[in-house]
């Protein structure tokens, strides 16, 4: 993450396909295709865990499990568990947004198949290969597998309503249920493990391509998760296992109100005397999947916002602490040094920010708070964003650029076209112009700002519970002609040098030194840009930079 480069902000639902739902199927690899085409070193997607209440990435019923409905029945074909003639009946041609109800039916119809397939072939050696991924993945497989198993024939999610010797974990009543569930047991195990192998050739592309995936750990978990049932004495729950307070956010810029997540919050004092071996394996897991994880409301590891469990709005909470330092410190001890980027957005303390500090984690930018922030005082431009920042023109919980900019009272709108020398044609190239630009290292658009979509592209509106993560992409919307202009600026800007293809990092190629690199380039946002010069045009000038980067 210290070298200069941007990326894409899209979640593998959002691509376009035949099926009600994007996946990891041939449409994500085109993806990574265009974004090679474009100069972009860096996708970065949502959780891609189950999905919650209302479709959410951020209340999944396992922090460790893939989203089944991103398994690619393509995929599945051409591992010979399917038959073409399987799934062209059932392809669905609606591709204007995520139809969750019939990805579900459709998906896991087709997964049942794959399943029965294997079930009945043994399928030559794979078998000993599935064998391994249980083994290998037990720590959360087998509760995830036994829940999911449970759930089914429970009727539902919610735990604290099952028999009470299941609710409890009872062992001679886990015992049975693994034995009577054994087959249910034996396809949730295959699904996960028809999710890894296709994760696993996405991710081989992707680096065939030099793009690092960049992952999304949410900081907390739904309360009906085989987590949650699996470790109760990891959060604060009552006796019948219902959470006594629940996580969310005081009042600020999405709700009057605060939010309110529902979501049930860590004894940090039992993970701390477990060794943090929960969180541990999770991050564990996450570094399997993903280059760079982002995490998800970093503030929450300082300190966590708690509200009463009974309470309608979020006015009434309290902060307590996190995990902090401590938890921190464990990892690093047990996994190394890890690539992280802190969602350190909203209200920080010192804490906070000493804690950034030490560990040295890239925090993060986004230009519409900046920009909105800068027309409606009139102030001068933010101060250049640290080096190590992930500077975003907006993210999965704001307005799209077009849609924030269309809503901005007439002066507010007059004042950014003066500061970004745009009018309202060209400004949201404009914003992802300025975020090129920052001296960031890393910069990540969302596909929606590349294609200058309204409102009607957003991909969730915080506080509001339906009604989110539907969007997707139309087919051929991301054109040859749109990955053109995005490399040209890309180039421009110094993410991406001419005449190297987008794997290559600039500062491998632009100079040996990253130092000296990055200084020439601080260099030219202080001198360079006010003569109005490119960075290709400053970099013709490349030793007396160096010289003067080195003096």
């Amino acid at each position: 993450m210290n070298q200069r480069a941007s990326g894409i902000l899209l979640h593998p639902t959002s691509l376009a396909n035949a099926y009600p739902i994007g996946d990891l199927g041939p449409a994500a690899t085109a993806f990574v295709d265009f974004m090679f085409t474009s100069g972009q070193r860096r996708w970065q997607m949502l959780p891609i865990g189950p999905t919650g209440g209302e479709n959410s990435p951020y209340q999944s019923s396992s922090a460790f499990a893939g989203n089944p409905l991103l398994i690619s029945p393509d995929r599945l074909v051409e591992q010979g568990f399917l038959n073409h003639q399987d799934i062209v009946p059932l392809i669905s041609k609606d591709a204007g947004s995520v139809n969750y109800p019939e990805a579900e039916r459709l998906k896991l119809g087709w997964l049942k198949k794959a399943f029965e397939h294997f079930e009945k072939n043994r399928h030559g050696g794979r078998q000993s290969e599935f064998d391994a991924f249980v083994r290998a993945e037990s720590f959360w497989l087998e509760n995830f597998s036994l829940f999911s198993a449970i759930q089914e024939n429970e009727g539902t999610a919610d735990w604290t309503r099952w028999k009470k010797e299941l609710r409890t974990r009872q062992q001679e009543a886990i015992l049975r249920a693994q034995k009577h569930f054994s087959d249910e047991i034996h396809y949730h195990q295959f699904v996960q493990w028809q999710f890894s192998v296709q994760w696993k050739e996405l991710r081989t592309y992707c680096a065939s391509k030099g793009i690092q995936l960049i992952g999304d750990i949410p900081l907390f978990v739904a309360h009906h998760s085989a987590d949650v049932w699996a470790h109760p004495e990891l959060f604060k729950l009552d006796a019948d296992g219902n959470p006594t307070v629940v996580a969310g956010v005081p009042p600020d810029y999405f709700s009057k109100t605060g939010q309110l997540w529902g979501l049930p919050v860590y004894r940090w004092e039992a993970l701390q005397a477990q060794d943090y071996r929960w969180w541990i394996e999770r991050l564990r897991m996450a570094l399997t999947r993903f280059d760079v994880n982002r995490l998800d409301h970093f503030i929450g590891f300082v300190r966590t916002y708690e509200v009463p469990a009974q309470d309608k709005t979020a006015l009434n909470g309290q902060y307590q602490p996190g995990g902090g330092a401590s938890f921190f410190k464990a990892v690093r001890e047990e996994l190394g040094l890890l690539s992280f980027i802190a969602d350190d957005l909203g209200a920080t303390s010192p804490e906070v920010v000493a804690l950034l500090d030490q560990l040295q984690i890239s925090g993060t930018r986004v230009l519409q708070f900046e920009f909105g922030s800068i027309v409606q005082t009139n102030s001068v431009p933010p101060e250049p964003h640290p080096l190590q920042t992930v500077v975003y023109t907006g993210t999965h919980d704001n307005d799209t650029t077009a849609g924030w900019y269309g809503k901005l009272p007439a002066p507010q709108r007059k004042a950014l076209q003066e500061k970004l020398g745009g009018n309202d044609r060209k400004i949201v190239w404009a914003m992802i112009g300025a975020a090129l630009a920052s001296q960031a290292d890393t910069a990540i658009v969302p596909a929606q700002d590349l294609l200058e979509l309204g409102s009607e592209a957003r991909m969730n509106f915080p506080g509001m519970a339906k009604g989110n993560w539907g969007w997707r992409l139309k087919d051929g919307a991301l054109t040859q002609e749109l990955a053109q202009r995005l490399r040209s600026l890309t180039m421009e800007y110094g993410r991406l040098k001419t005449g190297e293809p987008s794997h290559v990092s600039w500062d491998q190629k632009a100079d040996p030194t990253p130092l000296i690199a990055k200084r020439a380039y601080e260099l030219f946002e202080r001198r360079g840009r006010q003569s109005g010069q490119t960075f290709q045009d400053w970099l013709h000038a490349e030793q007396e930079i160096k010289l003067e980067a080195i003096r």
